[in-house]
C-alpha cells in the first residue's frame, strides 16, 4: 500500500529518513511517559512509597560520591614545596678581616674619635650566640703548647683580669675551629706574624713578645687556659671571632656585627652563616707548632715604621723596661697604674729604660719633650731612640749593633746631675738642644 510519505525514492532520501526517525523517537517517548504514569498510579508503588524514598536518597548519595571521586581520579600534578631563600654565603676567602688579611690591627681614627664612634654602634639584638665547647684532641706536647699560647695571648692582649682573659681565649678557640683561620691554637695566635704586615694579634708584631710576666700571673692564666681547652665556654662573647680596643677603629669594624663588650674590648662576629655556631665546625686535631720557633720568626721580621708607635706622633715608647713591668709600652704602663689607684699618676711610665722610634723628619725639640714625658720624677730613667723598627732591641743591655744604630739618647736629671741629650747629627743636623753623639757626627 502506498504511504503518504513514501515516494519511489523515499528509501534513499535523507530528509525522509530523518523524518521517520523523529516520528519513531516521539512514539517511544510517548510510550515511556504512558508507562511511567501507569507505574505512579499502581497499587505496588502506593504500598512501598517509604522504601522507594529511601532508595532514591541512597542512589543520590552514591551518585554524588561517584562524581566527587571522578573529579580526583585523574593524574595529579605535585605541588612543589618552596623553601625560603637564604643568601649564599661568601667564600671564606672573601670575608673581611680573615686570617690572611693584612693591616687588620691599624686604626683609621684618632683615639677620641674612635671611642665616640665605637660607643655609637649598638650591640646586635640577636646576642653573641652560643659557641660549642672546645674538644681537645692531641698529645701531651700539643696540650702544653696550646695552653701556653692561649695563656700568653690572654695576658699580652687583655692584661690580668679574669673576664678579659677568658674572652680573648674564647675568640682564639673559636678561630681554631673556623675555616677562616689557622687550625691550631698557636697557629691562630701567631697567624700573620711572619709577614711585615698582617699579624692578627697586636702583641706578636709590636715588640711585646719581649715582655716577661710574673710567675703568679702565668699560673693564673694557665689555669684559665686549661679550663677553656677542657670545654669551658665564655658565654659573654659567644661566637666572636674578632675584637679590638674601644680606642681604635680598624677598617673592618663596621663590616662585622658588634656582639659584646668586655672591659676595654669590643667583640665581633661575621654576619650571616660565617658568624653562626655552625661555622665553628672544624675539628681540632692537635699538631701544635713550636711556639718558640714562631716567636723567633716573628721577632726577626723587619716591620714598617707604621706598625710601631712613633715617639713624636704617638707619644709612646715601642718598649719599656721598668721596675713595674718588662717590655710594656709607656701607654700601657700608665693605664695600668691609673686602674690600680685613684691617685693622679705621672703621664710617663717612670723609671727604667724606654726604646722609642724616631724619624728624620721629627722635630728634635718635640723628641726631647716626649722623652721628658716618659721620664717624670727624679729617679733613674733613660730613653733610647732608633729610626728603623728592625733595629730596636728586645732587651738590655744594648748590643754593639744596637748602639751603632742608635739615633737618640736621653738621660733624665737625677741627684743634682743635669739631663743628658744626644742626637745622631747625621740624621738630625744642628739640633737646637743637646749634643751630637761622638761616633755620629756629620
Amino acid at each position: 500500500m502506498w504511504h503518504p510519505l513514501e515516494t519511489p525514492h523515499s528509501s534513499t532520501n535523507p530528509s525522509i529518513r530523518n523524518a521517520r526517525r523523529s516520528i519513531a523517537d516521539s512514539n517511544a517517548d510517548a510510550a515511556r511517559y504512558i508507562g511511567a504514569m501507569h507505574f505512579l498510579q499502581s497499587t505496588w508503588l502506593r504500598q512501598n512509597t517509604p522504601l522507594v524514598g529511601v532508595g532514591a536518597i541512597l542512589l543520590l548519595a552514591f551518585a554524588g560520591l561517584a562524581i566527587a571521586g571522578a573529579s580526583h581520579s585523574g593524574p595529579q600534578t605535585p605541588v612543589a614545596q618552596v623553601e625560603p631563600l637564604s643568601p649564599t654565603p661568601l667564600p671564606v676567602e672573601a670575608l673581611p678581616a680573615s686570617g690572611e688579611d693584612a693591616d687588620t690591627i691599624q686604626s683609621e681614627l684618632e683615639p677620641d674619635d674612635a671611642q665616640a664612634l665605637n660607643a655609637a654602634v649598638a650591640i646586635v639584638e640577636e646576642g653573641p650566640g652560643t659557641a660549642p665547647p672546645f674538644r681537645f684532641s692531641g698529645n701531651g706536647a700539643d696540650r702544653s703548647r696550646a695552653r701556653d699560647c692561649l695563656a700568653l695571648a690572654a695576658m699580652a692582649e687583655a692584661g690580668y683580669g679574669d673576664a678579659d682573659q677568658r674572652a680573648v681565649m674564647q675568640v682564639i678557640l673559636n678561630r681554631t675551629r673556623h675555616p677562616g683561620f689557622a687550625n691550631t691554637v698557636c697557629g691562630v695566635v701567631y697567624q700573620g706574624s711572619h709577614r711585615p704586615t698582617g699579624c692578627q694579634f697586636t702583641f706578636t708584631c709590636d715588640g711585646s713578645l719581649a715582655r716577661t710576666y710574673p710567675q703568679a700571673q702565668w699560673r693564673a692564666a694557665r689555669e684559665r687556659a686549661e679550663e677553656a681547652l677542657g670545654g669551658r665556654v665564655e658565654a659573654a662573647v659567644g661566637n666572636a671571632t674578632h675584637y679590638h680596643a674601644n680606642y681604635v677603629y680598624p677598617w673592618w669594624s663596621d663590616q662585622l656585627d658588634k656582639i659584646a663588650v668586655v672591659g676595654p674590648h669590643l667583640f665581633f662576629r661575621w654576619r650571616g652563616f660565617w658568624g653562626s655556631t655552625k661555622a665553628l665546625s672544624a675539628t681540632y686535631r692537635g699538631g701544635e707548632p713550636d711556639p718558640m720557633a714562631l716567636r723567633t720568626v716573628a721577632q726577626a721580621v723587619d716591620r714598617p715604621m707604621g706598625e710601631l708607635p712613633s715617639l713624636v706622633a704617638d707619644d709612646a715608647a715601642v718598649r719599656s723596661i721598668t721596675a713595674e713591668t718588662v717590655g710594656r709600652s709607656a701607654r700601657e704602663a700608665g693605664e695600668e697604674r691609673q686602674r690600680q689607684s685613684s691617685t693622679p699618676q705621672p703621664s710617663g711610665p717612670g723609671p727604667g729604660a724606654h726604646f722609642v722610634l724616631v724619624g728624620s723628619g721629627d722635630d728634635p725639640g718635640a723628641i726631647i719633650a716626649r722623652a721628658r714625658g716618659l721620664c717624670p720624677g727624679e729617679r733613674f730613667c733613660q730613653v733610647y731612640g732608633w729610626s728603623e723598627a728592625g733595629a730596636i732591641p728586645s732587651e738590655l743591655p744594648l748590643s754593639n749593633d744596637a748602639r751603632r744604630q742608635l739615633r737618640f739618647s736621653y738621660l733624665a736629671p737625677r741627684n743634682g746631675n743635669p739631663e743628658a741629650i744626644y742626637f745622631d747629627c747625621r740624621l738630625f743636623a744642628q739640633p737646637a738642644e743637646g749634643r751630637c753623639m761622638p761616633s755620629a757626627r756629620p
